[in-house]
């Protein structure tokens, strides 16, 4: 099964113009959920979807700014460390999304200063 887990780097596309995005995903089995901050106005945005395979979808919700939920679909390429599909809203708003996996995987670099954790020795 496909693992999403950890911090992504993407952009998407709104009527030709970019907008970059932070994404963290929290997977439990097929359960996907995690938050997305975009750099611009909107702000952060909560998502909860699922994974099947290779094929991703969530929905994405912003906190505060934007009441229309955001629908997204995926596709995960073969080695897992990039997403590329569609966003819409209704029919009416579209456009392409691109994610990449980011190079700071912050929880094996938690666990590796764990395990070089010497005990200290009492008495």
């Amino acid at each position: 099964m496909a693992d999403l887990n950890g911090t992504w780097l993407g952009t998407y596309w709104q009527q030709g113009v970019p907008s970059r995005f932070e994404a963290v995903f929290v997977q439990s089995g097929n359960a996907l959920s995690g938050s997305i901050l975009d750099d611009n106005y909107l702000g952060e945005a909560q998502i909860s979807g699922e994974v099947n395979g290779r094929s991703i979808s969530f929905t994405k919700r912003y906190l505060i700014t934007s009441p229309a939920p955001i629908k997204y679909i995926g596709t995960l390429s073969e080695n897992e460390d990039y997403i590329q599909g569609q966003w819409n809203i209704g029919a009416r708003y579209y456009g392409p999304w691109e994610a990449r996996r980011s190079g700071e995987d912050l929880m094996a670099e938690l666990k590796t200063r764990i395990q070089q954790q010497i005990p200290q020795a009492t008495g």
